[in-house]
């Protein structure tokens, strides 16, 4: 059977892969009400289409930080691929190679930053970094990173502490022996926490390590983990050069809100000053229009991802990538817009509830 939606990558991906590693991936905090928000919260949002509006010609193509991607779709950091298919991250940075769209690296990677880079050389690449205890470890990595060629550092600070995903306690998961985190490699010895060692992310992280940052590097840095209007302008004023709305796909705090339901009021208090990305529940082309509708440059993809590999491998990952082009494609030109520019806050009508 030809897999024609992203849902049915999600389905060969649960009877394919072990319930430790499908339930790590799948999981949400506590009762998962935020993950599930997520999904649920594109379905209350209804398009506005214009019609005779001459689609016979129309272009996908949009830039994020001033470099040109083919759509507005990347990949979201997401850890540990090799559990997915066996080449892990090196399969995912060749598909988003080929398809020339945005790879967020995540620090957790099991295959580390330089095989990254020399399977996918002329990539377009972010890396995500968390900031650790130990700061000479966040620096080491960022200076690995700039001198590889990513492009901008995508700062998660959602995760003072990690959420609580009841699934992966009951299965007492860890990553299997023959898998390491490459870019942390040989950094820790002791205790492991979700396949990673405990105590190593800083609780004490505040605005004041943006500064930080900063003084380290030359690169863009965009923060991923923002879902108020309050820290949207806080983060604008700390000088950084964009932001993910993001709640970490419902893994972390359980209970707040979708992150479509809050681009809304992000957007409008950045008011373009910054560039403005989502990730959380993007599954249809649709959705990518409505978040594209509401304000962000563009949205980007995690356990879809994930299930592309698990499909098969790189060339799993570029179909996931293809087919949400293509229906991106479609509901533009079913909603009256021709490229990007077109996409507005006109094409939104909220349900009545």
């Amino acid at each position: 059977m030809a897999l024609v939606c992203l849902t049915d990558f999600e389905e060969y991906a649960k009877e394919h892969l072990s319930k430790a590693t499908w339930d790590y991936y799948a999981a949400g905090a506590d009762e998962c009400c935020t993950r599930d928000d997520n999904l649920l919260a594109y379905k209350r949002i209804r398009l506005r289409p214009r019609i005779l509006r001459d689609v016979s010609v129309s272009d996908t193509r949009t830039t994020v930080q001033g470099t040109e991607i083919s759509f507005p779709v990347g990949i979201a950091p997401t850890a540990f691929h090799c559990l997915a298919w066996h080449e892990g991250e090196v399969a995912t940075a060749r598909a988003t190679e080929a398809v020339n769209t945005c790879y967020i690296t995540s620090t957790y990677s099991t295959c580390s930053v330089e095989e990254i880079v020399a399977a996918a050389p002329n990539g377009f690449r972010w890396f995500q970094l968390y900031v650790y205890r130990d700061r000479k470890l966040s620096e080491q990595i960022v200076q690995r990173v700039e001198a590889l060629g990513y492009k901008a550092l995508v700062l998660t600070v959602d995760v003072p502490y990690t959420g609580k995903r009841r699934n992966d306690i009951r299965n007492q998961f860890k990553l299997p022996p023959h898998l390491k985190v490459k870019n942390l490699d040989g950094e820790y010895t002791g205790s492991e926490e979700y396949g990673i060692p405990a105590n190593t992310l800083d609780p004490s992280i505040s605005w004041k390590d943006v500064y930080w940052l900063q003084s380290l590097t030359r690169l863009p840095i965009i923060i991923k983990g923002i879902l108020t209007k309050e820290d949207a302008e806080l983060a604008v004023e700390h000088g950084v050069q964009g932001i993910i709305v993001s709640n970490h796909g419902g893994r972390q705090l359980d209970g707040g809100p979708a992150t479509i339901d809050v681009l809304s009021e992000i957007v409008e208090t950045v008011q373009g000053r910054i560039e403005v990305y989502l990730d959380g529940g993007i599954r249809t082309g649709s959705d990518v229009l409505k978040a594209l509708a509401l304000g962000a440059k563009c949205v980007f993809i995690g356990r879809p991802a994930v299930w592309g590999l698990a499909y098969k491998g790189e060339e799993g990952v570029r179909d996931v990538l293809q087919i949400l082009n293509d229906e991106f494609r479609l509901s533009m030109a079913l909603s009256g817009c021709r490229n990007v520019a077109e996409i507005n806050r006109n094409l939104i009508q909220f349900a009545k509830l």
